[in-house]
């Protein structure tokens, strides 16, 4: 079985921004984005509303975008290995911390990872946790969630041998 991590090459991209305001603090390595924002690094693209990103003093990047209550915020990387191979997903906050690689899709979440277009797994539920590290998922509910509410959380899991043979 091959093992794909989020694409390395995305480390030493340039940050490209855009919205309908943009705001930078440079000595605080802060910025501040509303409207219709797009953020650019390599093969990651991040979409939503309202967002904030702050820079480290080695260069990691932590970032929280928001949706508003038309539009979903959103997450896609390609996969670092020989397919064709994302992680994609929406949520009302999507929030990514470039150093340990860990993604959190918060609010009617949903996650995908897709292989030249195709679905492999597929998760939805409240909160979704993706460490791309360890290659680890996790779907949790709302604090608040009632034992009626369920299901609370949803996989779709393609099997292994399967996903592996069609690359």
């Amino acid at each position: 079985m091959q093992v794909a991590y989020a694409e390395k090459a995305d480390q030493d991209k340039p940050i490209i921004l855009e919205a309908e305001k943009v705001s930078i603090n440079d000595v605080q390595q802060v910025y501040d984005l509303e409207g219709e924002l797009i953020l650019i690094k390599g093969s990651i693209l991040i979409t939503g509303e309202k967002g904030n990103i702050k820079v480290d003093p080695e260069g990691y990047e932590y970032v929280d975008v928001k949706g508003n209550a038309n539009t979903t915020a959103s997450f896609r990387q390609k996969r670092e290995g020989p397919a064709d191979e994302f992680m994609q997903g929406r949520g009302q906050t999507v929030v990514y911390n470039a150093k340990t690689e860990l993604l959190t899709l918060t609010g009617d979440a949903s996650l995908k990872r897709l292989d030249n277009m195709q679905m492999i797994d597929q998760l939805r539920g409240w909160k979704i946790d993706y460490d791309d590290v360890t290659q680890y998922y996790q779907v949790s509910p709302q604090a608040n969630a009632k034992p009626d509410d369920l299901p609370q959380a949803r996989a779709i899991l393609s099997p292994r041998r399967k996903a592996t043979l069609q690359k």
